[in-house]
């Protein structure tokens, strides 16, 4: 009877192992949602005519660090501008023009 007990308490163990992991796992953004996040960031004085966004993620380096970002572009009258957002968290992390 005391080995049932046993598995029965590793069983409930691994489980919750499982379900801390799964819970302290970061998720993605959404492509539409880090896009709304960088259009706010960089909207600036005048309005954007448009927008694009990629929504495959990839890896940028910038300064030694190595960020999962998404690539994206804006479009407004005084040029055009790309930008790479943190896929974490919303940050845009660099825009430069096209």
């Amino acid at each position: 009877m005391a080995w049932k007990k046993w598995i029965v308490g590793a069983a409930v163990g691994a489980a919750a192992i499982c379900a801390v992991r799964a819970a302290a796992k970061p998720t993605l953004l959404a492509p539409e949602q880090a896009l709304a996040m960088a259009k706010r960031a960089l909207g600036g004085p005048l309005p954007i005519r448009g927008s694009w966004i990629q929504v495959a993620p990839e890896q940028y380096e910038k300064n030694g660090l190595t960020y999962t970002v998404y690539r994206g572009g804006v479009c407004r009258d005084d040029g055009d501008a790309e930008f790479f957002v943190n896929a974490y968290t919303g940050a845009v992390i660099e825009a430069k023009p096209l």
